[in-house]
């Protein structure tokens, strides 16, 4: 007969395999691995007793959890559709060792602090910065680091973005003789390259694009005399089916546009820009206008020392003037400038080198309505941040009438209705946001900035682009180049009244 101790202990053994096995298999085992038909689409959370009251356990945490991020791939989905860009990746060769040899970009200036906190330069105080007016193209890739619709899948991308740095590239040989030769060497590695990725096949090119930080002059050296001004950036046949972004396009060109510089002011939250305006809209306005700038006596066309005359001669109490010669500093620091400005009705907006002045968007930024000289300084440039109606944020003064001295700046300005001063100051205002690039670092909820609609302006232009060639079309090629300007302003190239400021060596 069997010892009852040794049976006992027999069953209790039994027992406790059982019990294990059970836990094992009911707490253990990872169960989101089966499915059973019919039910897959459910959660755990959704099914529900006979009374009505819903399970609630933590161990439905992992169904929870995928719910939440395939509604959250869903929604990235649905708000990315149409706005994905894809980013090449490309060796640190065209980019981030241009900023190692930031002490090989300027002659006469160290550009090495201006890389700072991602291209915005040494942070003066919260939201502001000493920033470089060439930095555009380090702080614009920084800003595509973050860009909420990026992919990995070209395929999906309304656009293709190449994290060049052109203006970096050039700046090292443009006042070095010695090495002309190199100026193209980078470019042309970097098409030839691109050109054989199936990235490019797709449109030829057409959906690609890059940004520059320098002026589109900058990169047309159009001679065979390397040791002229310049590269071939925007010449070389690859160049021709991309989208060319640069702070100045030519207003005789098909494929560049023009996007703001970089002004001080690069807000982190939402908050930092709106407050900024609101101080803007308060700032008390002791001037009617101001000037900004140096005479430029070597160049014949030029109407700065016909414009800095008549502030001197509309007296201190009407015209605040910030001369910027060499041999003064005044206008190098930023708290300068933007006195200056917020203390004026109106900023003076005269050519300088180019057609294009940094100033114009650091007037903007302070409230101050820029007046300019020439439609070619932003009305026919920033298509993409600044409004149709030029008259509703600004004043234009034909620089023939200041040449010839046929009209006094004061009389135009002082003739403007208050109420009406009023209007312009409000929307220029309202264009803040516009014409900033929030910091990289960061992301603004309410506004669009600069960056935000060049990503716009892009994807809607390759849109445009991609639609000509299903139809088998080539609108942008019927046109004489010298009608880019009208036909991209306008949509049109019939007689304009501007077209006398854009007719070639008049």
């Amino acid at each position: 007969m069997e010892n009852p101790r040794s049976l006992n202990k027999f069953w209790i053994g039994s027992c406790l395999l059982m019990f294990g096995f059970w836990y094992l298999l009911i707490y253990a085992y990872d169960w989101s691995s089966l499915s059973l038909p019919g039910i897959s689409s459910l959660s755990l959370d959704s099914i529900s007793t006979e009374n009505g009251n819903q399970w609630s356990t933590s161990n439905t945490d992992w169904n929870l959890d995928s719910s939440n991020r395939t509604a959250e791939e869903d929604e990235r989905e649905r708000r990315c559709r149409g706005r994905y860009i894809y980013v090449h990746d490309i060796p640190s060769r065209f980019n981030a060792d241009y900023i190692k040899q930031c002490r090989l970009l300027n002659r006469w200036q160290d550009m090495c602090p201006y890389f700072a906190n991602d291209g915005l330069g040494h942070r003066l105080r919260a939201g502001w910065f000493s920033t470089n007016q060439f930095s555009l193209e380090v702080i614009f890739h920084n800003r595509m680091k973050h860009y909420h619709c990026l992919t990995k899948n070209s395929s999906k991308a309304a656009a293709v973005y190449i994290p060049y740095y052109p203006g970096l590239d050039v700046a090292r040989f443009l006042w070095d003789p010695a090495n002309a030769a190199r100026k193209d060497a980078d470019a042309k590695d970097l098409f030839r390259m691109l050109k054989a990725r199936p990235e490019w096949g797709a449109m030829g090119g057409r959906d690609h694009f890059l940004v520059s930080g320098r002026i589109t002059w900058d990169f047309r050296r159009m001679g065979m005399n390397l040791t002229d001004w310049g590269n071939t950036v925007m010449v070389l046949p690859e160049a021709r089916n991309m989208t060319m972004i640069a702070i100045e396009s030519s207003p005789w060109d098909r494929n560049d546009f023009a996007i703001p510089y970089p002004t001080y002011f690069h807000p982190s939250s939402d908050s930092q820009l709106s407050n900024h305006q609101s101080k803007m809209a308060k700032q008390k306005r002791r001037f009617l206008f101001c000037f900004a700038g140096a005479p430029r006596p070597n160049m014949a066309a030029s109407i700065r020392e016909k414009i800095m005359a008549q502030c001197a001669a509309a007296g201190r109490r009407k015209c605040r003037m910030m001369e910027c010669r060499d041999d003064k500093h005044n206008c190098m620091k930023p708290e300068n400038v933007m006195k200056a400005f917020e203390s004026s009705v109106f900023c003076l907006q005269p050519p300088g080198d180019s057609f294009t002045r940094r100033s114009t968007f650091d007037s903007i930024l302070a409230g101050c309505i820029p007046v300019f000289f020439t439609p070619a300084s932003a009305y026919v440039q920033y298509l993409w941040h600044l409004p149709e109606d030029h008259a509703s944020y600004s004043v234009l003064i034909p620089e023939g009438d200041v040449r010839r001295g046929n009209v006094s700046i004061d009389a135009v300005l002082s003739q403007i209705p208050k109420a009406r001063v009023a209007e312009m100051r409000e929307n220029v205002i309202k264009l803040i946001p516009n014409v900033i690039y929030a910091d990289p670092r960061s992301r603004l909820e309410r506004y669009d900035d600069a960056f935000e609609l060049t990503i716009r302006g892009v994807i809607n232009r390759v849109e445009w682009l991609r639609k000509e060639m299903s139809e088998g079309r080539n609108e942008s090629g019927e046109f004489d180049l010298e009608f880019s300007w009208k036909y991209y302003t306008f949509g049109s190239r019939e007689p304009h009244e501007w077209d006398n400021y854009f007719k070639k060596g008049g």
